[in-house]
């Protein structure tokens, strides 16, 4: 597969906004509305403080349900957390820095976190800092919203998490042109509930 067939969409946008409407409502109806009250507490703290600390990251890691017995959270709490903060400040300031498109500002964002152990490669807890900086422009990425972008034709063949952001805002278009101001979040939550286990049962 190469990168040609990553502009063409195979479904036109009024079945795109079905789907992902749908997909919205079944997850709203499935999810209590408490799951993301821990979100948006860690959410809080970051704007008040501008950066990210270690019991911030540990209370993101328990709500996107990520494993914490890995080798990377040994090593992050052996760091310090003033260190750890003045990495997160950098990444808040990026994907809070409205000069920058959200593609944009997502790709620099995800780059400031490298620097903290267990934040080189993968996405999934990333996205969850990176939105809990900015939750009016951020989302979360994970393999099912990745799945959920392959039923919609729209595949992840490149950059990733910037390239994610873009597909995002592109699906927040449809929305709006069907009369719905999504945010970045609503749009990941369909994806979400669409590329996972009930979508394909």
């Amino acid at each position: 597969m190469d990168e040609q067939d990553e502009t063409p969409h195979a479904v036109d946008d009024s079945q795109v906004w079905e789907t992902l409407r749908a997909a919205h409502g079944a997850y709203l109806a499935a999810t209590s509305p408490a799951y993301d009250q821990v979100l948006k507490e860690v959410a809080d703290r970051i704007q008040a403080s501008g950066s990210i600390g270690k019991a911030d990251i540990g209370t993101l890691l328990f709500w996107k349900r990520l494993r914490a017995n890995t080798p990377w959270v040994n090593d992050l709490m052996t760091w310090q957390e003033p260190k750890v903060r003045a990495v997160t400040e950098k990444a808040v300031r990026a994907v809070t820095d409205v000069s920058l498109s959200v593609p944009q500002a997502a790709t620099a964002g995800r780059g400031e976190l490298k620097p903290l152990p267990g934040f080189r490669t993968g996405d999934a807890l990333a996205s969850a800092l990176l939105l809990a900086a900015a939750p009016e422009r951020m989302a979360v990425y994970d393999r099912r919203a990745r799945a959920g972008l392959n039923i919609l034709h729209r595949p992840l063949l490149r950059g990733r998490y910037g390239r994610y952001m873009e597909l995002v805002e592109e699906l927040r278009s449809i929305a709006k042109q069907h009369g719905n101001a999504w945010t970045a979040r609503d749009v990941d939550v369909a994806l979400y509930w669409l590329g996972g286990p009930k979508s394909q049962s």
